[in-house]
């Protein structure tokens, strides 16, 4: 059974492992013992199912992309297209993974002469194809229309591309609904009977099968570019690292750490990562937020041209646009978490008794929420769901949850009072009109309270093992990048750090982050806890009383100096 510690913020569930097995991992692949526990902690049991994580190859964990269904039938039409001269239209999505997927997709099929064209709508047209795209499609002369990163709700669009004799193939990674679209071909992994293995793709590794495909027919190599936007679209749709998704992202940065884009380039000096080797935390933390940015450029075609184009100065000048967008987007964020954050402490919103974070405003940009969303279930440990009232009365936004509830299957419940939803089992969209507001998150409560019991809904940290200060070392460094690349289902190992003492007062740094040194066992450690400035009282009162630690081991790199030091997430007073 796992033990539960309260630490100052976050419930800590710490779980129990079979020593003599761990330390077993640890020596058939000359591993730290705190890194083969957190393998042994994630369920990796044995010695074979650690080397089978530690080792992926193209052979194990990449299955041939015509187990898709409908994957021949899409790439035989598109061939068809390309020999034929016929227009070809993607259409596209405004957030990060409909932008990196238009744009692979047109980097992939330019080289073929293809006339190919993209279009992305605006936040403010609402979310996948219309029937008003359809017909200016139509109206243009295009012969074909292939969404990415939606389309498998597109009902009504199909049915009007059907009734005109527009061919329209639908590339999607969202669970489908109970129907589906007519088109040519539908290629959705999540559709159940697609044979295909893997179904945690975003819409970029789908498109990136097909294009496989087509270049396998054409027996051509893919070129480095399509591995770069494959890798930034994974990471920075938070999709799952494991299985294919993780064969791909490691295949990915080696080539982006090999040779990297005049778009990575500007992203890298915007984050000012100035670093040798990148990993998918940088990633993660400092590019993808910059892209995310993308969807919110007053021109959307913009956000494509900077991904592919070879043009630096256009590249470097949408690149500072972005970095504009973003520190302003990082303004508005803070701002509207802040609001929530005070409803909640004046118990508008009473988490003793509700188990939904839900709220809407007219004021809220559309394309924030979701980041807003997102921090507040993982801070308290309850689905979030934000949403934009529009001046029709109609409320569209974003759901984000934890593990004990899936948002997809609890919204499916609820769709006879939605206009329309969509997503997975941790992130969702909806629409529903305001009015409706007060019995759906009634309904929602009650989906809840059948589902889990409420005592579980807190904020919790899953430790994956417990790390002494003299195991700090470059081999354990060394040992946690090869279970790289880190992110959702993935994440970085957190470490359970006993008995320390600080040397010195804390430090409150920009009035947001605090920082400590810390002793144990003849060895001095930085520590620093992001965004907790509540601590640096607690910490200060505490002077050299032993404390216990929930952090990750880091490696801060700076002009060429190395430093392994902690980064904490929370703290446990002894008593």
């Amino acid at each position: 059974m796992p033990e539960f510690i309260r630490g100052l913020k976050f419930l800590w569930k710490i779980k129990e492992s079979d020593q003599a097995e761990v330390q077993k991992i640890a020596h058939a692949n000359s591993l730290s013992f705190p890194v083969a526990q957190a393998l042994y902690n994630r369920g990796y049991l044995n010695t074979d199912q650690a080397q089978n994580f530690l080792f992926s190859s193209f052979e194990k964990d990449v299955s041939h992309p015509s187990k898709f269904k409908g994957m021949q039938l899409a790439v035989a039409r598109i061939l068809c297209a390309i020999e034929k001269n016929e227009k070809i239209l993607i259409f596209g999505d405004y957030d990060v993974d409909g932008i990196t997927s238009t744009s692979l997709l047109l980097a992939a099929l330019i080289p073929f002469n293809a006339q190919i064209n993209y279009f992305l709508p605006m936040r403010s047209d609402g979310y996948g194809l219309s029937i008003t795209a359809v017909q200016r499609a139509f109206d243009a002369g295009y012969k074909l229309i292939i969404t990415v990163d939606n389309g498998i709700t597109a009902f009504d669009a199909a049915q009007k591309a059907e009734q005109l004799g527009l061919d329209l193939i639908i590339t999607d990674h969202h669970r489908p609904h109970d129907k589906l679209p007519h088109a040519v071909a539908i290629i959705n992994p999540n559709q159940n009977d697609c044979e295909y293995p893997f179904k945690e793709f975003a819409g970029v590794g789908v498109i990136f099968k097909l294009i496989s495909l087509i270049y396998e027919h054409k027996n051509l190599e893919l070129p480095d570019k399509i591995y770069e936007l494959l890798t930034l679209g994974t990471i920075a749709d938070v999709t799952p690292l494991v299985g294919e998704n993780r064969f791909w992202v490691k295949y990915g940065l080696v080539k982006v750490n090999k040779k990297r884009s005049i778009a990575f380039e500007v992203l890298r000096k915007n984050a000012s990562l100035n670093k040798s080797i990148f990993n998918s935390l940088d990633i993660g933390f400092m590019i993808a937020p910059q892209l995310n940015a993308l969807g919110r450029l007053s021109n959307p075609r913009q956000a494509v041209r900077f991904l592919i184009s070879s043009d630096s100065d256009e590249v470097e000048r949408i690149g500072q646009i972005l970095k504009e967008v973003n520190e302003a987007r990082k303004k508005v964020d803070r701002q509207i978490y802040e609001e929530i954050e005070y409803t909640i402490q004046n118990k508008s919103i009473d988490l003793s008794q509700e188990n939904l974070i839900l709220a809407a405003s007219r004021d809220w940009p559309a394309g924030i929420i979701g980041l807003v969303a997102g921090k507040l279930a993982q801070n308290y440990g309850k689905p979030a769901i934000l949403l934009h009232i529009d001046k029709n009365g109609n409320a569209a936004g974003s759901c984000r949850s934890v593990p004990e509830i899936n948002i997809f299957d609890a919204l499916q419940s609820c769709k006879d009072l939605l206009i329309s939803f969509g997503g997975h089992s941790f992130a969702a969209g909806l629409k529903i009109k305001q009015e409706n507001l007060p019995i759906f998150k009634e309904r929602f409560e009650e989906i809840i309270l059948k589902t889990v019991a409420v005592d579980q809904l807190v904020p919790k940290l899953e430790i994956d093992g417990t790390v002494q200060l003299p195991e700090l070392n470059k081999k354990l460094i060394s040992d946690l990048e090869q279970l790289e690349p880190f992110g959702n289902q993935n994440p970085q190992p957190l470490f359970l750090i006993k008995n320390v003492s600080q040397l010195k007062p804390p430090m409150l740094l920009k009035d947001l982050h605090v920082k400590c040194t810390v002793f144990a066992d003849g060895v001095i450690k930085p520590v620093i806890f992001f965004n907790r400035p509540e601590l640096f009282n607690i910490l200060s009162s505490l002077e050299d009383k032993p404390f216990n630690i929930a952090g990750y081991v880091m490696k801060n790199e700076w002009e060429g100096a190395v430093q392994i030091e902690l980064q904490g997430l929370d703290v446990q007073i002894n008593q």
